[in-house]
């Protein structure tokens, strides 16, 4: 793969129990009306949920999505940070991952999970990087390295390429995904979208692009066709898009990958014509389509139209990640629907941690489970 720039083109069973509520804080009670509360899971109880004091909408989704998945309430970890975008590498430190690390050394269980909810900052403003990915990597070392900034780079991924379950304990990192998007409404439809997600026979889109067939870029698009077989061999329907036209199929979809503005074909009115099926995930080769989950125009596509047109699970990336860090197709779409987990998948597809990259959803969602 190469290194090249992507910017500008270049580049439960559910019981009726009803428990109080479980976030607390200043100037919120948690929310109006009763939740109906799932039945735990021992997966469930590996997913830390956190929330940030400072955003009732985090604080919304937080208890929303612990009453959703059984999450035992224990496993919530509340901060408090200012309810922006972007922090300063300092404020990270500080106000989300030392209380993260304090919550971690208190619990008797053992995580592997943790999520982030809408209000909680996802991008430092040193190099652009992920708050998400460096959480993911904060009990990693870098070996080689005697820089100070534990922020200054990327690092190997111990996950990627993997086919077995993932724990923290054998692989020393933590799948850190976010539950994320234009609105609130937005966020709990992913959430629902999740818990609904089923073994269906639903249809793949892999959308190639005229203009990224050579160099760099052709290398990487050979891996569209090799996902495209594995999806074949296991009698999957998969639309292989190789025309000149950006592609936008009228059937809900189960898997979607392409170079979505990258694409010189693309349009906008498109791309927001898709549709997704309960567990649909999906990747774009796009440099910055994670910039911002608030309703903008003009620049390159985001991953929050396709969360607002029901995607379940979806990666981004908050800056120039360069094409090396993108997820490969031809792993995420097979670990998938071998009946890993949406987490699992989009870390085993994922060459690296620390740097740029954001995956939204339920962790745990889980469709093709064997």
């Amino acid at each position: 793969m190469g290194w090249r720039s992507l910017r500008n083109g270049t580049k439960a069973t559910i019981v009726n129990v009803i428990f109080p509520a479980l976030i607390l804080a200043a100037g919120c009670s948690g929310p109006r009306t009763p939740v109906t509360y799932a039945m735990p899971s021992v997966e469930a109880s590996r997913v830390l949920v956190v929330v940030n004091s400072r955003s009732e909408l985090s604080l919304e989704i937080g208890n929303y999505y612990l009453a959703k998945r059984g999450i035992p309430a224990s496993n919530l970890c509340t901060i408090s940070v200012a309810p922006t975008e972007e922090v300063v590498v300092a404020s990270y430190k500080q106000d989300i991952e030392n209380p993260i690390r304090q919550k971690l050394t208190g619990l008797n269980r053992p995580i592997d999970y943790i999520v982030f909810t809408k209000g909680i900052p996802f991008r430092m403003n040193n190099k652009g990087l992920s708050i998400d990915a460096a959480v993911a990597g904060m009990d990693i070392k870098d070996l080689e390295s005697a820089a100070k900034d534990p922020n200054a780079g990327f690092l190997p991924n111990p996950y990627y390429g993997k086919t077995e379950p993932f724990t923290h304990e054998k692989f020393g990192m933590y799948l850190v995904t976010r539950l994320d998007g234009y609105t609130i409404d937005d966020v709990k439809k992913l959430i629902e979208q999740s818990i609904k997600a089923y073994k269906v026979d639903g249809t793949f889109l892999i959308d190639e692009a005229d203009d990224r067939k050579t160099g760099d870029y052709g290398t990487f698009q050979e891996s569209f066709s090799e996902g495209v077989m594995k999806l074949r061999d296991k009698k999957f329907q998969v639309i292989h898009d190789q025309k000149r036209e950006f592609a936008s199929p009228s059937d809900a979809l189960i898997g979607y990958a392409s170079w979505g503005s990258n694409d010189r074909q693309f349009r906008p009115e498109m791309y927001r014509k898709l549709k997704f099926a309960p567990g649909a995930i999906a990747e774009t080769f796009v440099s910055t389509s994670a910039r911002t989950f608030k309703p903008t125009s003009g620049g390159q596509s985001l991953i929050a139209d396709l969360i607002h047109q029901g995607v379940t699970g979806v990666k981004g990336y908050c800056s120039e990640p360069y094409l090396f860090a993108m997820a490969n197709p031809s792993i995420l779409f097979d670990r998938y629907t071998d009946g890993y987990n949406l987490a699992e998948s989009f870390y085993m597809a994922s060459p690296v941690i620390k740097w740029k990259d954001i995956i939204i959803g339920d962790p745990i969602c889980r469709p093709f489970k064997k």
